[in-house]
């Protein structure tokens, strides 16, 4: 399987010694988390941070099929070890959401593939290890209401606010108009210019598909997974349902390191709704970098 080369940047103070990987949600980009990144790196210089676009998003290439979660860890494999090889080795790994399966995935691969820097921490932010592939379909799926609005929106727009008014008149809030616009490219003369998103949105479907349909257990509760898993949810949100947050706390995610954190009153977008809580989380647990 062909691996994407995955943009990145990377945030940093004077000599950091290891680095923490972030990565984003549906429709995002690794920039989503630079705010936090700064604030990490502040609290603990002696990491640094790296921001990855997923394939298919942000400044990254899409990547040959299949658009899977699977291929999204092997993507981020190939990223951890080229930075590896250019001395910037990533320690620890921070995915939200989507991107949160995704580095799942990665400790998952790491098991049996191992990465050229073994990760000492995994942080996964308000995702569920189940598979759950009805709630794709379901009535308050606003992931999936999002991207329909998307798939009937038309190719083109002249203005950016053209855009952001088009998903407010859909029944959805400004401020999430605002941050799909971040998706907007200008569009080459030849398709008649003005603005298109940067989403391929049949990627976008497979692999949210691919997210709904994933069963990653098996990362969290085998004792042989590498380093520690850290689940950080929002106390008001609903992704992680009841019963998946009573096994996350169970004796087998336990003997298997993991740490359960939640924010109270934070709903999924935790480093919108909390993130001094986030910063406060992460550059806390940290291990020294070495």
């Amino acid at each position: 399987m062909a691996v994407a080369v995955l943009h990145h940047e990377r945030v940093a103070g004077a000599a950091p010694v290891a680095w923490l990987l972030f990565t984003h949600g549906i429709y995002g980009s690794g920039g989503n988390w630079r705010s936090i990144a700064r604030k990490v790196v502040d609290r603990r210089p002696d990491w640094g941070a790296v921001l990855v676009d997923l394939r298919g998003h942000g400044r990254s290439p899409a990547g040959d099929p299949p658009h899977t979660v699977d291929a999204c860890a092997a993507d981020l494999a190939a990223a951890v070890d080229g930075l590896a090889a250019a001395g910037a080795p990533v320690r620890a790994a921070c995915g939200h959401s989507f991107g949160g399966k995704c580095v799942l995935a990665l400790r998952d691969r790491a098991a049996t593939t191992p990465l050229a820097v073994p990760l000492a921490q995994t942080w996964v932010l308000d995702a569920t290890p189940s598979a759950r592939p009805a709630t794709f379909d379901a009535d308050d799926n606003t992931v999936r209401q999002v991207l329909e609005v998307m798939e009937r929106l038309p190719p083109r727009f002249a203005h950016r606010d053209d855009f952001v008014a088009a998903i407010v008149a859909a029944g959805h809030p400004p401020t999430l108009g605002h941050w799909l616009a971040m998706n907007l490219v200008a569009a080459p003369a030849a398709e008649g210019g003005g603005l298109r998103l940067r989403l391929d949105l049949v990627q976008v479907r497979t692999l949210l598909g691919d997210y709904f349909r994933r069963d990653l257990w098996a990362a969290v509760e085998d004792p042989a997974m590498p380093g520690d898993l850290h689940v950080v949810l929002g106390g008001a949100s609903r992704t992680v349902p009841d019963d998946d947050r009573a096994r996350l706390t169970g004796a087998a995610a336990v003997a298997a390191r993991t740490i359960v954190d939640v924010i109270p009153g934070a709903g999924h977008w935790l480093h919108i709704d909390a993130p001094a809580a986030v910063v406060d989380l992460i550059a806390g647990a940290l291990p020294p970098a070495r």
